[in-house]
């Protein structure tokens, strides 16, 4: 089978979301490696994830508010207890994040069990519908990103360990819905792996620019190969984040 033909304007959208995720999740994600809480995320997301679920299983429509409220809800009150464990018990905090982890994903089924398109809904959260994006979509989460951005560049360091874990949540529960678990991971963990030696002000723009060329290159072989869009995006972004080490080494020797 040939590839498909490219048509740009089908991926306008969904590329413009994906630079807003981009926008919060490289800054974040430098923040989440230097506090060694790598798979805080992972934790958050799925709680999101729940929360969409739970509204699913009471019937409520899935793209409406009281599921965004539902997700947000759940990872709000998610991040707050985990702030909560930090201070309490740093020395086994990842062990709680993981469990955290494990314990949504496993209500996250049982909420799908009876459902026969339960799995289906659930491949979703996980793998995202970025292609499907539209204007409204991103508009909803640019109003959102800018004022975590805002919040961000203004309180920096001094938003505390409770105000870094709600700003976070809010981050991570607009991203899910819109590009997946897979991808949310993938576009916090692997642009600040790359440039994590850099100063900041080197290391969020060469973060932003990796990230974009991955997105631009998962989703034209999505476009023309017919693949999945947020997969093929998280294995452009494992393929380029080593180039991107390999040019921040090269910055850092200057």
């Amino acid at each position: 089978m040939s590839p498909a033909p490219l048509d740009p304007g089908l991926l306008a959208w969904p590329f413009a979301v994906g630079l807003l995720v981009l926008a919060t999740h490289v800054p974040l994600g430098r923040r989440v490696l230097a506090r060694g809480i790598i798979f805080l995320d992972l934790a958050v997301a799925q709680l999101a994830v729940l929360g969409v679920v739970a509204s699913h299983a009471l019937g409520l429509a899935d793209e409406g508010w009281p599921t965004q409220l539902a997700a947000a809800a759940t990872a709000l009150l998610g991040a707050a207890l985990l702030a909560g464990c930090e201070r309490r018990w740093p020395q086994i905090q990842e062990a709680l994040i993981g469990s955290t982890f494990v314990v949504a994903a496993s209500l996250s089924v049982l909420l799908l069990a009876g459902d026969p398109h339960g799995g289906e809904h659930l491949g979703e959260l996980l793998s995202g519908q970025i292609l499907w994006t539209g204007a409204e979509q991103v508009g909803q989460i640019a109003a959102l990103y800018g004022v975590l951005l805002a919040v961000l560049a203004w309180r920096g360091e001094r938003l505390g360990r409770l105000g870094f874990y709600l700003v976070f949540a809010l981050a991570i529960t607009a991203s899910v819905q819109q590009v997946g678990v897979y991808l949310v991971f993938a576009s916090l963990i692997l642009p600040a792996l790359a440039v994590r030696t850099l100063p900041a002000r080197t290391a969020v723009p060469l973060g932003w620019t990796l990230g974009a060329v991955a997105y631009a290159a998962g989703l034209t072989l999505s476009a023309t190969r017919d693949w999945p869009a947020g997969p093929a995006i998280v294995v452009a972004l494992a393929i380029a984040a080593p180039a991107g080490a390999a040019v921040a080494a090269r910055v850092r020797q200057r």
